[in-house]
């Protein structure tokens, strides 16, 4: 039996009576637009949103009662009662457990100084109002520990998005990633690079991409395996992993050398153009083709078809971010959409204003004192963040550098998921006074805590989400917290009222409301009433803004830059003590940079690939979504495969210099000979066996790292993968 309302208050009355609810999706922070079936409060079924804005629904959003009435759900919050790595804990009360942590933290405080306590946020801290109230400039990390007095807040900006997000196009143009906008709509163009649109969450984009593709707009896919865009695309250009900065540089070279480029935005509004014209001659379509795999004629092609078909259009994401000049490689393509006369012109990559936001948060500076770890070691990432680097956190532990760091609280990541070589990290944990959990399931992290807290999901808790546009909605709660889970941004406003600056967050839900609407209390009452969501009003589309003085704060014609210029020669770089110029680094463990080891480890790792599954780490004990792929694998060419006497579905050893893990082959002209990509995400203890065993960072190297911005490579190392025994293998 079904009725159709929205009052929360009926739907409590009508026990027994299935309700139909227009709501958002809670399984992840994309906020799409559903419709949620609640029976007897419980979430019982989910459908994409119908005729609204934003309206979706993925694999993992359709089984989103299984994720939030999971048996291995968090209920109520954990003191450890064994050894660190043991899972050996008991149920407390939210006041005990609150109170061991807060007297912990001070009592570190009191012995060692407040730097001697860190943070790490990740996925589970992208939610619009933790993003609004509680992180900092990366979007994802904490800010908890800024008034406690310590300056190590640090995200999954450690090893994700940033040098993509910030370091990349800041350093370029003076403007991040987040307000280059691509205009497929109106575009002649779409280049797509190093990334796969249909794994986005939310996949907005994607459908974007299709639309104009079914109204005749080219689509070229720039990528090292054949995803699903690349199969979608009307050409996949299939370039060496991490060599896509040379791809561009060649691409500039072309350019340059045929006269194609914009020659007046280049005069007026660019700086260091004949230092980066010397640079590029040496990327010839010869040297790209020996460098990338790409043969010399494609290359000729896309630089003409990028230059001459006008507008074109550029979307980019991840994907060029891990190889040792991933930042460089980054700038060298978004240099090539400037120099071709394609920024911010209709259909090309336009850039979007900052929104100015209703809210009203609390000022939260950055503690004086010392800089936090990894801060003078990758000076450009803190100076752009604010925060810690992650990469250097068990440097900080185990060798006391660059000062002792005794706790750790870890808001929804799986770190030993994510990171290279995890043993180091565990490591490091072994070693704390503290480390603190907060999340909705029991991560491998959780292992070593001693304490963890329960999390709910986003259909658990009241918010708000904003869109692309202005478009905004209330978020509201579809069902109450499973247990005594509580919603994140509250658990970290109660740690901040015990610890004594409880008025820096919001400590209710209604509360943040009227703090996110604070400048504009008419839109959150519109949005109260509205049964979707309100439409904030939208200015005409502006171009070419550099021109009349709308990028810069002191209303003066040009880019945000020191220069006031796009910068092929970035004067932020150069400051920090890196090439100015988009320099291009072979991946230093690969078939060029490596002999010794190629000859032993002869295939091209690549990691990290989203499936649709999964988001990373999470999922992976969902039954339903298990089922899509219930074992890790990895994706080897059909030639490489024969050589080696493996089939489709064999259990295989990849190897690595630094270890060994079982995964199982998928083998698919998906990927290039010579080439693997191997499923991330396996290692956490809630995960069906296979997945559990399957961690693919045993492989990945911690000390390999683009300096600039420290990110691990994780897409341009060399492995060997052989058939499995029968008993198998797991790792070292």
């Amino acid at each position: 039996m079904y009725l159709e309302t929205t009052d929360p208050q009926i739907r409590k009355e009508w026990s027994g009576v299935r309700v139909k609810k227009n709501v958002l999706c809670g399984v992840c922070p994309g906020g799409c637009a559903i419709e949620a079936e609640v029976e007897e409060g419980k979430l019982a079924a989910v459908h994409p949103g119908k005729n609204v804005p934003f309206g979706n629904l993925c694999v993992r959003g359709k089984a989103a009662p299984e994720i939030v009435y999971s048996p291995d759900r968090l209920h109520k919050p954990l003191l450890r009662t064994g050894e660190r790595g043991e899972g050996k804990f008991r149920q407390a009360s939210w006041d005990e457990a609150l109170d061991v942590v807060v007297s912990k933290m001070e009592e570190l405080k009191n012995c060692y100084g407040p730097q001697s306590m860190a943070s790490h946020s990740g996925r589970g801290a992208f939610e619009q109002s933790l993003g609004d109230f509680c992180n900092g400039a990366d979007l994802v990390a904490l800010k908890l520990l800024w008034p406690f007095g310590s300056p190590n807040t640090a995200s999954d900006g450690s090893l994700c998005y940033v040098s993509y997000g910030m370091l990349a196009p800041i350093t370029t143009f003076g403007i991040p990633a987040t307000s280059l906008l691509p205009d497929f709509e109106n575009s002649n163009l779409i280049v797509v690079w190093g990334a796969n649109p249909i794994t986005d969450s939310p996949p907005f984009l994607f459908k974007r991409i299709v639309e104009a593709q079914k109204q005749g707009k080219k689509v070229i896919a720039i990528d090292h395996m054949k995803s699903d865009i690349a199969q979608r695309a009307d050409q996949w250009i299939a370039v060496r992993s991490g060599t896509d900065g040379a791809l561009a540089l060649g691409l500039i070279h072309i350019i340059i050398e045929e006269g194609l480029y914009d020659r007046e935005f280049v005069h007026h509004w660019t700086v260091g153009f004949e230092e980066l014209k010397d640079y590029v001659k040496k990327f010839t379509p010869e040297e790209v083709e020996r460098i990338t795999w790409v043969p010399q004629e494609q290359v000729i092609s896309l630089a003409r078809e990028i230059a001459q078909v006008r507008p074109a259009t550029l979307r980019t994401y991840t994907g060029l971010e891990y190889s040792n000049s991933g930042v460089q490689n980054i700038r060298a393509a978004f240099i090539l959409w400037a120099i071709t006369g394609n920024l911010d012109v209709p259909g090309g990559l336009t850039i979007g204003l900052p929104p100015r936001l209703p809210m009203e948060g609390a000022d939260i500076p950055l503690p004086s004192g010392p800089l936090p770890f990894g801060g003078e070691k990758y000076p450009l990432f803190y100076a752009l963040t604010g925060s810690a680097h992650f990469m250097e956190f068990p440097r900080a532990v185990l060798e006391g550098k660059p000062y002792p760091v005794k706790g750790l609280l870890i808001n929804g990541a799986s770190t030993l998921t994510s990171y290279p070589q995890p043993g180091i990290f565990e490591e490091a944990y072994r070693n704390l006074e503290l480390l603190v959990v907060i999340d909705r399931f029991f991560t491998r992290d959780a292992l070593f805590a001693d304490v963890v807290l329960p999390a709910t999901t986003y259909f658990e808790i009241n918010s708000y989400q904003r869109y692309p546009g202005g478009y905004v909605r209330l978020r509201r709660k579809v069902v109450e917290p499973v247990g005594e889970a509580k919603n994140d941004l509250l658990i970290i406003a109660e740690l901040a009222k015990r610890l004594g600056f409880g008025e820096c967050f919001p400590q209710s839900e209604e509360e943040l409301l009227e703090k996110a609407f604070a400048k504009d209390p008419n839109l959150l009452q519109q949005l109260r009433e509205s049964k979707d969501g309100v439409q904030t009003p939208k200015q005409p589309p502006k171009f070419r803004k550099y021109e009349a003085g709308l990028l810069r704060k002191d209303g003066l014609p040009g880019f945000p830059t020191p220069s006031g210029k796009v910068e092929l020669v970035s004067a932020l770089l150069t400051k920090h003590g890196y090439d100015g110029l988009p320099v291009y680094v072979d991946p230093v463990e690969g078939p060029q940079g490596a002999a010794d080891t190629y000859g032993k480890y002869p295939l091209i790792l690549n990691t990290g690939a989203r499936i649709p599954s999964t988001f990373r780490s999470q999922h992976l004990n969902i039954p339903s979504l298990v089922k899509l792929q219930n074992k890790p694998q990895v994706l080897i060419h059909p030639k490489d495969a024969a050589v080696r006497g493996i089939h489709d579905g064999d259990k295989v050893v990849i190897k690595t210099i630094r270890g060994e893990v079982l995964f199982w082959a998928q083998v698919t002209e998906k990927v290039l000979p010579g080439a693997v990509e191997v499923n991330q995400g396996g290692g956490s203890p809630v995960q069906v066996k296979e997945w559990r065993e399957g961690n693919v960072n045993f492989l990945t190297d911690f000390d390999n790292r683009d300096p600039i911005s420290g990110f691990p490579i994780f897409k341009a190392l060399l492995c060997e993968v052989e058939k499995a025994k029968e008993n198998g293998a797991f790792r070292e």
